[in-house]
């Protein structure tokens, strides 16, 4: 990845970031913690992994993304939007009645999402489907999905795993997203799952554990991802909660809820100032 590339990355991630601010705000309502914690993923996945098309959004090759933890939409939406699946005004109708980006994607109306999901645990399951429909179908793309650290305490997803790793998969790429809360407490405090990659190497899986605020990484484990044959891949990520904006950092509280006015404002002036020295560069 050149520096130029990386750059360009961290412009659009800063981007993605604002677009959840704006989104939670306007809904009042949201998740805003979690959707932060994965910004730089939902970037890297939309600016440089996936391969997808704004003005074919259904083209059959594309690669698809499941985005078991729903309630992160707006973090998704916000990437889908910066690559032109949809207005980036429309992220301003997060949550409202008759908007078509409510709190949870729905692939009926939302372009660009390729499953409706918010039942934590479901997701993958879907996504280890698609991965297998997909080799039975002859068809190239890859299939790749979210999770919570809090969401791996449900049993679903260990049975999707099992499927996963029994039917050989090496198109699913599962990515774990460790920002150590859910909206109960600490991970480790209300169910813990640790360790998480080495159970995932009990299931089955090639993995690999990264920074999920690293863009080297991200290529580096997904070139990894690509390469593995004959079993399933999965990328353990270590991320901060409310990442980028400094009173929502590794803060529970900020799991679901949206920023009032002043709360908005602060958000907003870190983050054009971030953006501002990002650019400079």
């Amino acid at each position: 990845m050149t520096a130029s590339e990386k750059k360009q990355l961290a412009i659009n991630a800063c981007k993605v970031r604002m677009g959840i601010i704006e989104g939670t705000h306007a809904a009042k309502s949201g998740h805003p913690g979690g959707s932060m914690s994965a910004a730089d993923l939902f970037t890297y996945l939309y600016f440089k992994e996936l391969n997808v098309d704004p003005a074919n959004p259904k083209m059959p090759e594309r690669d698809r993304f499941v985005l078991s933890k729903g309630h992160t939409a707006p973090g998704l939406y916000a990437a889908l939007a910066l690559r032109g699946f949809f207005p980036w005004e429309d992220l301003k109708t997060l949550r409202h009645i008759d908007s078509y980006l409510q709190g949870h994607p729905n692939m009926d109306m939302v372009p660009g999402v390729d499953m409706s999901t918010g039942s934590l645990g479901q997701g993958i399951s879907v996504a280890a489907g698609m991965a297998l429909a997909a080799r039975v179908q002859g068809n190239p793309c890859r299939v790749y999905t979210l999770l919570g650290d809090g969401e791996i305490e449900e049993g679903e997803v260990w049975e999707a795993l099992m499927f996963a790793h029994h039917y050989k998969l090496d198109n699913l790429c599962v990515i774990i997203d460790n920002n150590g809360l859910q909206i109960d407490g600490p991970i480790d405090q209300v169910m813990s799952p640790y360790p998480i990659a080495e159970k995932l190497v009990a299931f089955g899986f090639e993995t690999a554990e990264i920074d999920g605020h690293s863009f080297d990484h991200m290529e580096a484990a997904f070139a990894k991802a690509r390469e593995t044959k004959g079993r399933p891949f999965a990328i353990v990520m270590k991320t901060t909660k409310g990442k980028g904006v400094s009173f929502m950092e590794d803060q529970v509280g900020w799991h679901g809820k949206g920023p009032n006015d002043a709360e908005y404002e602060q958000a907003m002036a870190e983050l054009n100032q971030k953006l501002a020295e990002l650019e400079a560069m």
